[in-house]
């Protein structure tokens, strides 16, 4: 399904659907969080697609939706990994009748960790804010290199025959500073 113009966001045929899978084939589960309902959070256009979360009393899952451009078809086993500027997401592919091919990465499941239908907005709004933020690579720690000792074994002979208590030389008072410090 490639289109050539915007389309109306799919977020309300979305919640139609899931609403409709959770009163046909979900209830009485107990996988389903009574707490929660279906809902399309902050879907926007995205690279030709529709992209948003779909939140279900069973799943939390960020969705690529059809839209300027299509989904792949893509088989149970296969995946595809799309880049955000927070780095890649693998997405899994699946069909529906409505809304054609379309891409899904899940977030939580079951929806246990949701006391309320505000938590789990807030998470997927963190979320897909979170997708857009840029990843920022871990500065490694500095790292203090000592030179090692000249010659370790003079160093050492020394060390050995210098005065110290037996305290000291449990604690290994006698080696050079490099090898206690590691």
């Amino acid at each position: 399904m490639l289109l050539t113009e915007p389309v109306v966001s799919p977020a309300p045929l979305l919640e139609q659907i899931y609403r409709k899978i959770q009163l046909e084939h979900m209830q009485g589960l107990p996988v389903l969080n009574p707490a929660l309902e279906v809902e399309a959070v902050g879907f926007i256009p995205y690279n030709g697609l529709w992209l948003g979360i779909l939140i279900t009393p069973w799943f939390m899952n960020l969705m690529l939706l059809p839209a300027t451009e299509a989904c792949p078809a893509l088989t149970d086993k296969q995946s595809q990994t799309r880049s955000f500027p927070c780095g890649a997401v693998k997405f899994l592919g699946n069909s529906d009748e409505s809304l054609g091919n379309f891409l899904f990465c899940t977030l939580f499941a079951p929806m246990r960790e949701f006391n309320s239908q505000l938590e789990a907005r807030s998470a997927a709004q963190t979320v897909m804010t979170g997708l857009f933020v840029e990843a920022i690579a871990a500065e490694p720690e500095p790292i203090s290199i000592t030179p090692p000792p000249v010659n370790p074994i003079v160093d050492l002979r020394t060390a050995v025959t210098a005065p110290m208590t037996k305290r000291d030389f449990l604690r290994g008072g006698f080696l050079p500073v490099i090898a206690r410090e590691s």
